[in-house]
């Protein structure tokens, strides 16, 4: 499970980020994990589920809610965009989910095996 810490607060989470106009959310959800993460793969066009966070704003805070979508990583770049404001680490399921400060986002780590097709072996 790749994780990246935010920019600000540098606590660990997945990539996103807000709709973008003219693209479907789970294309959308592409382009966010390429720029925060330096990752391109499948991604699914149905969200696992969702997440609620806080975010904060210069004088208040906003409720969000996040659908995340399944990416299956196929390359890793060496150099993305948000390289130099973020890290990336690649964690076991349930490390990943220990270091999420959402609850619910540490469940929808958590059932990640449940939606994974275990990958065909090599002939």
């Amino acid at each position: 499970m790749l994780l990246v810490t935010s920019r600000e607060t540098k606590r660990w989470l997945i990539p996103k980020g807000w709709p973008m106009k003219g693209k479907k959310p789970h294309k959308a959800a592409a382009q966010e994990a390429e720029e925060e993460a330096g990752v391109k793969g499948e991604i699914g066009n149905t969200p696992l589920g969702h997440y609620d966070y806080w975010k904060r704003r210069a004088a208040h805070f906003d409720l969000c809610r996040v659908k995340v979508y399944p990416l299956e990583v196929s390359k890793q770049l060496k150099s993305w965009r948000e390289k130099g404001q973020r890290k990336a680490q690649w964690f076991e399921v349930e490390e990943a989910a220990h270091q999420v400060l959402e609850p619910a986002l540490a469940e929808l780590i958590r059932s990640l095996p449940a939606h994974v097709q275990p990958a065909a072996p090599a002939e």
